[in-house]
């Protein structure tokens, strides 16, 4: 019973998620996808075909690391999604909620030479912690997985050049979190260098105290954010 209720709420938590990010206008119609871990072996993830606010308990899937799908049988799920995070959860058992999303801020940053710069606070919660992936087309096998995963490494947020960004957390507030500020990040900095009017770079010894400050400011990271989202989410339905 105990069992019962906390994948129940590992569920709820993940279509929280997804309504979220519809919120926020973070979504890509039916193209991107969020998944949580269900244990070691499995994760839950949505059903390909839906948008991000049609998501509902009853339309997610428990899909195992081998690609079966234990839960929702008569269902499918995006093959991208699954090969992209169940390589991510096989390599990284400290990680317990992946998103990977693309937006047009993301992918404009993602394909500039040098990335995300420290330009702004938003970009400083990533400052020496973001991971990039070189694009090599849709994510059909389990080999292209591994690289990225492989190139993922021990960091919790990587740009995919042209692509998008693979967000993860040890658990669904850290990884909205990382996803609200990087947006910010990218959305800052594509306003800055359009301006086309060169841009003032912050000093590194500021840089890594202002992240040390930013990830440390409070407990429990993302709870308080996401508990504020989750009200947001509930006044609209």
């Amino acid at each position: 019973m105990v069992a019962d209720l906390i994948e129940l709420n590992r569920k709820k938590k993940l279509v929280q998620a997804y309504h979220i990010l519809a919120y926020l206008g973070l979504d890509d119609h039916t193209y991107t996808h969020l998944s949580v871990r269900a244990n070691n072996d499995s994760f839950y993830i949505y059903q390909f075909g839906l948008r991000f606010e049609e998501v509902g308990t009853e339309n997610l899937l428990r899909v195992s690391l081998d690609g079966e799908i234990l839960e929702g049988k008569e269902k499918h799920y995006n093959e991208t999604g699954y090969i992209t995070h169940a390589a991510v959860y096989r390599s990284r058992p400290d990680i317990n909620c992946v998103f990977s999303y693309t937006t047009p801020y993301i992918t404009a940053v993602s394909a500039l030479r040098e990335g995300l710069l420290p330009i702004n606070q938003w970009a400083l919660h990533f400052y020496n912690n973001i991971a990039y992936h070189s694009y090599n087309s849709l994510v059909l096998d389990k080999n292209h997985g591994q690289k990225i995963a492989h190139d993922l490494g021990s960091k919790i947020v990587m740009l995919m050049r042209h692509h998008g960004a693979v967000i993860c957390g040890q658990h669904v507030e850290e990884a909205m979190f990382y996803t609200y500020h990087l947006e910010k990040a990218c959305q800052t900095q594509a306003i800055t260098l359009s301006m086309n009017k060169g841009y003032l770079r912050i000093p590194e010894e500021i840089c890594q105290k202002a992240v040390n400050d930013l990830l440390s400011f409070e407990e429990n990271l993302g709870e308080r954010d996401w508990e504020a989202w989750v009200r947001a989410i509930k006044r609209i339905k």
